[in-house]
């Protein structure tokens, strides 16, 4: 059975009570889906504890509190944020189904993977205890299929729009992105801390979130986890190659890449239509 916890006042006052309370067993905290439950409600999404304020839902471990969210066609719930005047989600996706419901082929095999020229999607190290919080792995092929990754009203984020989100955060230090990279804009997009990345230098500041999800290979190899995030865009840079993102745990800077080949595993972002 799942039991809602609801501490009235969350969020919105301290008190101090003397009194102690003892549970025997455990407490479980659902994934509520009440877009406006009382406030002082919290939920567990996976990754983080939220409470709603009455307004919104704000990140118990983070401070942040999100726009909204929205359902993909798995039923994963993503918290979402407005960076600018563009609203991303703060989550790597990890539907295994394309929008209109069709089945996206999971492929672990190595040989299968480097031959896929379709869409395919994989869990780092093909190992499910990856899902949260780092998401799947998709191959460039399945951002660009017209049965759409992203929940409708959402899409995969154009090379030209990520450049929009991190000349954003640049133009709030008066600075501006300097060739294929942004020092200033990369801590601000990083999940700040070490509960995922190797080293800290992360800032957070925009409440991307940006975890270091890695990449699996044209030879169906893994690396990288806890060292680079990298995402896609839906912007072709070549026959062979697209657009992607990459934040790394050795610099500050949000790179924007040309040469991953397509068939490559990278993590997906959704930003609103």
């Amino acid at each position: 059975m799942r039991t809602q916890v609801i501490l009235m006042g969350l969020l919105m006052t301290t008190m101090i009570y003397s009194q102690k309370l003892e549970v025997d067993g455990s407490i479980q905290i659902a994934d509520s889906e009440d877009s406006s439950p009382p406030p002082g409600t919290i939920k567990w999404t996976g990754t983080d504890f939220l409470g709603w304020n009455g307004t919104k839902w704000i990140s118990l471990t983070s401070g942040i509190a999100f726009e909204s969210q929205v359902q993909d066609i798995d039923g994963n719930i993503y918290q979402t944020l407005k960076i600018g005047n563009q609203e991303w989600m703060v989550e790597n996706l990890r539907t295994t189904r394309y929008a209109d419901g069709t089945e996206i082929p999971q492929v672990n095999n190595p040989v299968s993977w480097q031959a896929a020229n379709y869409g395919a999607w994989c869990y780092y190290d093909t190992a499910s205890t990856y899902k949260l919080p780092y998401g799947i792995l998709y191959n460039w092929y399945a951002v660009n299929d017209g049965r759409k990754l992203c929940p409708t009203g959402w899409d995969e984020p154009t090379d030209a729009e990520w450049n929009v989100l991190v000349k954003y955060l640049d133009s709030m230090a008066d600075t501006m992105m300097v060739g294929n990279q942004s020092d200033v804009a990369g801590p601000k997009l990083k999940e700040a801390g070490t509960a995922h990345w190797d080293t800290p230098g992360g800032t957070n500041e925009s409440g991307f979130t940006g975890l270091p999800g890695g990449v699996r290979t044209t030879d169906g190899s893994f690396f990288q986890l806890g060292f680079d995030g990298n995402w896609w865009s839906s912007t072709e840079s070549g026959g062979t190659t697209a657009w992607s993102r990459n934040l790394s745990s050795i610099n500050d800077h949000v790179a924007r890449l040309l040469g991953f080949d397509k068939r490559y595993g990278l993590s997906v972002r959704c930003i609103r239509d």
